[in-house]
Parts: C-alpha cells; structure tokens; sequence
C-alpha cells in the first residue's frame, strides 16, 4: 500500500483521483484546498486529515515523516493549472512522485526546468494523458500504425458549454489556465500527436477568450480544430436534445466513437504510474510545446482549409 497526500480536492476532476488511489489499493493520508467543499472525501478515504492552508499540510506531512516515520510516496495534484509548476516542484522536494493532472504545465519554459530537476533525482514526474488508455483510442492507433495509409484529414469538434462564472474563475483568466487550447484542448492534441506524429505546422484562425481554432499539420495528419465554451456554436441537433456539450472526431469523413468507456481511466493510468510505466514529462512534451506556441499567436484570415464552424465566429 503507497501513501498518498492530494493538494486540490475541491475541484471537478479530484474526485477520479480519489477514486483511483482506493480502486489501486492504496491510502489518501492528507489533502488540501483552499476550498472547504469536500465532503466527496467522505466516500473514498473519511479518515484523511483536510487542510485549508498549505502551511499546515506541509507541516502535518512533514511532522508524518518524522515524528511517524510515514513516507508520502506520491502527491496528487488538481490544483488550477498555473500552479501545476510549483506544486510539482513541492512533491520533488519532499521526496515523493509527482502525479498531475493535465495541462502539466502551461509554459514550456517551466517544462523545461522540471525536466533538468526530475534528470538529478530519483523521484518522476507523472501526468493524466487519460485518454492514451481509452479502448477505442488505443484500437485507432494500432489501425493507424498498422496501415499503409500515408495521410489522414481530420475534424476535431469540442464545445463545452460554460456559464458566466467560467469567465470570473482562474479558468477564464489565461494567465492562469493558459486559455482554452490549454485548458480543454491539450488532451485531444494530445492523443492526436500520440497517433499521427508529431506537429510539423499550424495555423490559428481564432484565438479568443471563449473559442480557438485552427489548422494542425501532423507528420500523418491535417486537423482543423474548433475548441469553445459558448454554447451558441453547438449544433442544432445536439441543442434540440437539451445537451451542453458536443464533442466529434471525423477521420477521412469518419466519425470516431468513443462516447462511452471513460469511467474508469483515471484508475487506469494510475496502475500504470504504480508500474512504473506511467505518461511522464517526455510524453506531455509536444502537446505543451503546441498550446503554448497557440496561445501567442495572431489570427489569420480564413483561406484554404479552416473548420466549418468558424462561419458562426462573428
């Protein structure tokens, strides 16, 4: 059984973490939040110590390894994504793991700097690159590399729909999130990447608060995105069925299923991380690389291949 401590509880995605360090066997010692909202604790580990303050975690951990003798093997992070970095760098000190959620981080300037300190210790970085694990997922790349097919055309699609607190929270502030490429769309770059090689080109044609879209060159693939969280881009037919969100993946005009089997991939990659063979820094790499590269870019005019929804961007 490897101990555990979590800094950010609160949040949508703690849960599947807690989740997976119980369905992996393993114990929640402690965690943190600024947020006292954390009563899904209850259902997974009721006897972890909370904390509100980072001060008095740190000290409840450090007084656990050396008034105890209790080693915290990994810290689990869902934290907001400008804090990813430091948060990191805190579990590397302390001598533990490091399991994160994505976006790892959102500069690759602090990637960097986390692959010189990860190359001088023992302890590793880990990331959530979820959907690597995902049976449909994994069944496309073994198609695609298995095929004599030298080039795919691709729609990525991904609305969804947020309220007006979205724009108030550290999620609408890209300082902190890194915008929406960042925030929602790294793990479909991601798995793209994974599948049809690395990025070669890309072009944004729009690059706002609410919507970012472009044309991706992979080594194997064209992409053109569409990534947004204002409900008026959903199709007609997805709004008519009362839903918020609308997510489609077209290769060469097919469309990808993978609706269902996201239940438990969380617990998946943390088998994966307890076998040491878990999605580390050099995996995340690429897919940082590009959203940090598309958070700074201008637009350009629409020429050429562009997403069709970009007609409803007035």
């Amino acid at each position: 059984m490897k101990n555990f401590t979590l800094i950010g509880a609160s949040g949508y995605v703690a849960p599947r973490h807690m989740k997976a360090i119980k369905e992996t066997g393993n114990n929640l010692l402690a965690s943190v939040d600024i947020s006292d909202s954390v009563g899904i604790i209850d259902n997974y580990f009721p006897d972890s110590s909370f904390f509100t303050s980072f001060e008095r975690f740190d000290r409840h951990v450090e007084k656990l390894k050396y008034e105890n003798n209790i080693k915290i093997d990994y810290v689990s992070i869902c934290s907001p994504n400008h804090l990813h970095d430091s948060h990191i760098r805190y579990a590397l000190r302390s001598g533990a793991d490091a399991i994160c959620e994505k976006p790892l981080v959102v500069s690759l300037k602090n990637l960097d700097n986390l692959l010189k300190i990860e190359n001088t210790l023992s302890n590793k970085v880990y990331t959530i690159l979820q959907l690597r694990e995902h049976p449909s997922i994994i069944e496309l790349k073994n198609k695609i590399d298995k095929s004599k097919n030298d080039f795919y055309n691709i729609d990525l699609s991904y609305i969804t729909s947020r309220g007006k607190w979205y724009d108030y929270s550290w999620k609408g502030d890209i300082t902190k999130s890194g915008g929406i490429a960042t925030n929602i769309g790294v793990h479909f770059f991601d798995m793209l990447i994974w599948i049809f090689g690395k990025p070669e080109s890309v072009t944004v044609h729009r690059n706002r608060n609410n919507v970012c879209s472009g044309l991706l060159r992979l080594k194997k693939a064209n992409v053109k995105w569409f990534l947004s969280t204002d409900s008026k881009f959903l199709p007609k037919n997805i709004i008519e069925k009362d839903q918020r969100t609308y997510r489609s993946i077209t290769i060469n005009n097919k469309e990808l299923e993978f609706s269902s089997g996201f239940e438990n991939l969380h617990t998946k990659v943390y088998n994966g991380i307890l076998e040491k063979r878990g999605f580390g820094i050099e995996n995340a790499y690429d897919s940082i690389k590009l959203v940090d590269n598309i958070r700074f870019m201008k637009e350009s005019a629409l020429k050429d291949d562009y997403h069709i929804f970009n007609k409803k961007v007035k």
